[in-house]
Order: structure tokens, then C-alpha cells, then sequence
């Protein structure tokens, strides 16, 4: 259901231009050997490789060769799938404890049923201090505009919750951490509303990761609360409210009101070319 609105030159003479070359620009230079160097995934698929080479040299002088280059093999995709299980688009994000990190996972797997996700997006500070001006993960798809914060909490502490009105994380009241979700969704859902001119709902919630959460999704205090693996069917499970149009007009309103509170992986190799 779609939501209904309120309201170079080329210098001539010498040589015809080569078509498949941009008007105006002269081809690219060739790249050296410290150029490439400099690319950081030359530099770490060489790393990659000369640490294959020694284990696999020590491999086959213990065992045989066959041993050694099964050993480098696998070095190798290990190497792979680790970089990847600990890979993000905000640098801030790349360490192996990031709850952040394993909600943008989990949301990389819904862009093929039409979901687009910003992630560490700023929004105002409330004037109490409550919010830290940064919503983690933005959500638009066809279910709806979501806010959604991942925390990474002690295991060994219970989570309850008491009449939907009250988070509990063993004995510490957790009231300041949904005002915070609350707050920032709000900001959201201002800012995105004035840029599109019609009303835009964001729904906060807070993915939790560590310990046992006892339920599927509980709404407390108008935040929905879940466990850090379910981030994804939390979205999934919804109703569809959103057309393409919707989200697309939606996604690029966020794109220009609510700006990275990182610079991104894109953003850095910009300033560097």
C-alpha cells in the first residue's frame, strides 16, 4: 500500500575523438608496482599469499608436499572467511565484538527482497544528554522505516521485561536505553517526513546480543526488543505497507537528512584517489 502525500568540451581539427574514451580526459596512467602496493587489497591478498607460502613450505619439509599445499589452501580460505565474518562498511565498526557488525550482516541478506539500510546515521542530540546523536542501523523496506540500535550486553545477566513498561538487564533498569532508541527513531521520522512531505513512521527497536532474551519480540516503552540473531526475521515477519516508489523516495530523503557519523569504506578511498 503506498502511503498517500500530505500536500567537456573536445578540442577539434587534428583527429576524430575515440569513442570509447571520456571526452576532454587523457587515458589513465599505467599503475606501478608502489602504486599497488599502496592498494589495500593488493597488499592484503599479498600478505595473504606470503603467509600461504611459508605455512605451506613448513608443511610439506615436516609431512610432503601434498600436506603443505593443503595446508597454504586452507590458510588461505580461513584467512577469507575470517576477513569477511569481521568485514563492514563503517571502519569503526571492523573489530570481532562489533554487535554492529552482525546486525549489517544479517541486513545485507534483505537488499534482495527490496530492504535498503543506512548504517551509523546522525541525528540531533536530545538537550538531556540521552541520545549519543547516532542511529546504528536504518532500515526502509517494504514493511516499513525502522531504527534500529544493536547492543552487545552481559551474558550472565537475565533480561525481563515488567507490564511493557519497564527492560530489565539483571538488576539494572534499562528505561535510559529505550528513551534513547525512542528519541533518535523520532528525530528520524521528523527529519524524514519534512524532506518527502508526507508522514514517515520510524519504529525503533533495539537488537540485543549476549545474553538469552526469552521472547521473539516484545514491545516495551513503544520499543521493540529482540535478540541479536533475529534481526532479520524481526523485519521479514512484518505486513508490507511500502511501494519501490516509496522506499526509493524515502531511502534518498535519508541519504541527504541524516549523514554518516563515520566515514565509510567508500568515503575514504574517495579522498584518496
Amino acid at each position: 500500500m503506498a502511503i498517500m502525500e500530505r500536500g567537456d568540451n573536445t578540442q577539434g581539427g587534428r583527429s576524430s575523438p575515440d569513442p570509447g574514451r571520456r571526452p576532454g580526459r587523457l587515458p589513465p596512467r599505467p599503475e606501478t608496482y608502489g602504486e599497488l602496493l599502496n592498494d589495500p587489497t593488493v597488499r592484503r591478498w599479498a600478505i595473504r599469499a606470503a603467509a600461504a607460502v611459508v605455512i605451506g613450505v613448513v608443511f610439506a619439509v615436516v609431512f610432503d608436499l601434498r600436506v603443505g599445499l593443503t595446508a597454504a589452501i586452507v590458510a588461505v580460505i580461513a584467512d577469507v572467511v575470517r576477513r569477511a565474518r569481521t568485514s563492514s562498511s563503517v571502519a569503526a565498526w571492523q573489530k570481532s565484538s562489533a554487535a554492529e557488525r552482525r546486525t549489517e550482516r544479517q541486513l545485507r541478506a534483505l537488499e534482495k527482497k527490496g530492504y535498503l539500510v543506512l548504517h551509523a546515521r546522525a541525528v540531533p542530540r536530545d538537550t538531556e544528554g540521552v541520545s549519543d546523536g547516532r542511529i546504528d542501523h536504518l532500515v526502509i523496506g517494504p514493511s516499513g522505516v525502522y531504527a534500529i540500535d544493536s547492543e552487545k550486553w552481559d551474558k550472565r545477566l537475565p533480561v525481563r521485561t515488567l507490564s511493557h513498561r519497564k527492560l530489565f538487564h539483571g538488576p539494572f533498569n534499562k528505561k535510559d536505553r529505550l528513551d534513547e532508541a525512542r528519541w533518535e527513531a523520532e528525530q528520524a521520522s521528523r527529519m524524514l517526513s519534512e524532506r518527502v512531505g508526507f508522514e514517515v513512521p520510524v519504529q525503533p527497536s533495539v537488537a540485543i546480543y549476549g545474553p538469552s532474551i526469552p521472547w521473539k519480540v516484545m514491545r516495551v516503552r513503544d520499543v521493540d526488543v529482540y535478540a541479536g540473531n533475529q534481526a532479520r526475521g524481526y523485519l521479514r515477519r512484518r505486513p508490507k505497507i511500502l511501494t519501490e516508489a516509496d522506499i526509493q523516495r524515502i531511502y534518498q530523503a535519508a541519504q541527504e537528512a541524516l549523514p554518516p557519523q563515520y566515514p565509510t569504506e567508500e568515503d575514504e578511498q574517495r579522498e584518496t584517489v
